[in-house]
């Protein structure tokens, strides 16, 4: 394994909840503020939290995965980092929380990367109802993995002073550095919905709340020895990550807060093949443009925009008269709009564009979440009939109907087949599955 020059740092925690994507936000805000170069990186499938990220640190966030990407493409995302003066890379889950069973060459969780990737861990500790507790927490995290390193720790909603010196009494006698204590304060809670946390591009006090936040750490914690913690990035020698084939040579891509969810390590690789990416806004009541040869429709919220989408003529025309000459493929949110019909939490139907018979419900919604691999059924745009590809699906709606031929062979991380296949008719084809990766034999 090589080292490369920029240093890392993962800020990740015993499970969810516990305050770590607002402290990673509050540190880029804080970094950057100081005038690092901050690259930031998401541990596992995310798409919101990435945003947030390329905000606070003014350069796109890319995801890595154990599970889902192959190793070489994981490779390549890191040299993201070459010109940047430090990484930080938020976890996922708890810091050793994944999958049953190992998928491209690991099992998802933040501790493959922080393994992988030679990063110390800072480990978020909420310790609201704790006090030398805390400690014992965190001497089982550094004991559990022998190549993963926990390099010290935040305390996140701390009551008071006294709380404070109590729970750092606990780890004075462990010998593990405390960074500093974040006081409990509901103002620094960042808004939320069912996926998680309300879009970066939804929030108008976005930046006064990073910079609050970065006020925040610079008062609370130790950022020159935060900085100092960090370890060089480990890779293995640079090796050719396999080509990230694009849907077409010219994109129309709808993007707008009902259709966001896009990796940006999916766009990088459609550009560096060549590709055009022309984006459109169904929410505007765009149609995608004439000119292209593919139209792609990506998930986020249409059920929170049924309404105006329904009623989005021009959009609705468009794309209609374009699926009749060429391909158009929706993932998840971009799956439901593509389908007849879509019911909203209040109980109410909305038409959508009826280019294939899918009726979704989020009246009586259902979590689907979890890591999948998809062998296609027929071909979608960039991948033949036979291929197979990693990723993930994420998606509360109930599922009334699908009555099209299905397009995939979708199985859960285990192996288990879902019922939730996708879907083709004509030119048209989509699915719950978000792309990752190929995996295996995927050809264009």
């Amino acid at each position: 394994m090589a080292a490369t020059s920029t240093p890392g740092l993962i800020i990740a925690a015993p499970a969810s909840g516990s305050g770590k994507t607002t402290l990673t936000l509050a540190l880029l805000a804080a970094l950057r503020r100081r005038g690092r170069i901050v690259q930031p990186y998401k541990c596992g499938p995310d798409y919101i939290d990435p945003a947030f990220h390329a905000v606070a640190a003014g350069r796109a966030s890319f995801n890595l995965d154990s599970w889902a990407q192959g190793r070489e493409r994981f490779d390549a995302l890191l040299e993201a980092a070459a010109e940047a003066d430090i990484a930080l890379a938020e976890g996922v889950m708890g810091l050793f929380d994944g999958v049953a069973s190992q998928g491209a060459w690991g099992t998802g969780s933040t501790a493959d990367i922080a393994a992988a990737t030679g990063w110390p861990v800072v480990l978020v500790l909420d310790v609201a109802g704790q006090a030398q507790s805390a400690a014992a927490v965190a001497l089982g995290f550094a004991r559990y993995r022998d190549d993963v390193t926990i390099s010290g720790v935040i305390l996140n909603k701390v009551a008071s002073e006294r709380h404070a010196a109590l729970v750092r009494d606990g780890f004075a006698r462990i010998g593990v550095r405390v960074f500093g204590a974040i006081a409990r304060d509901t103002a620094l809670t960042m808004p939320e919905r069912h996926l998680g946390l309300v879009q970066a591009q939804e929030d108008p006090a976005l930046l006064a709340r990073l910079a609050t936040l970065a006020d925040l750490v610079e008062r609370d914690i130790d950022l020159a020895a935060l900085e100092a913690a960090a370890r060089p990035t480990r890779r293995r020698p640079p090796a050719a990550a396999p080509r990230m084939v694009p849907p077409g040579q010219r994109i129309a891509l709808a993007r707008d807060v009902a259709f966001s969810f896009v990796y940006p390590h999916l766009l990088q690789g459609w550009r560096a093949a060549g590709a055009e990416i022309i984006t459109f806004s169904p929410l505007s009541d765009e149609p995608p443009d004439p000119s292209c040869d593919v139209a792609w429709l990506p998930g986020g919220y249409p059920e929170l925009h049924a309404g105006k989408l329904a009623a989005a003529s021009r959009f609705a025309d468009g794309i209609r008269a374009f699926a009749r000459t060429r391909p158009v493929h929706g993932e998840c949110g971009g799956y439901m709009t593509l389908g007849a019909g879509l019911i909203d939490a209040a109980g109410h139907r909305h038409e959508m564009l009826g280019l294939l018979g899918l009726e979704t419900d989020f009246a009586q919604r259902r979590l689907h979440l979890g890591y999948r691999t998809a062998t296609l059924h027929a071909p979608i745009p960039g991948y033949a009939a036979g291929s197979a590809l990693r990723g993930h699906e994420f998606h509360y709606a109930r599922v009334v109907t699908q009555p099209d031929e299905p397009l995939a062979d979708i199985r859960d991380a285990s192996g288990v087949a879902t019922a939730e296949t996708g879907s083709r008719r004509g030119h048209v084809t989509g699915s719950f599955f978000h792309m990752v990766d190929v995996a295996g034999d995927a050809r264009p």
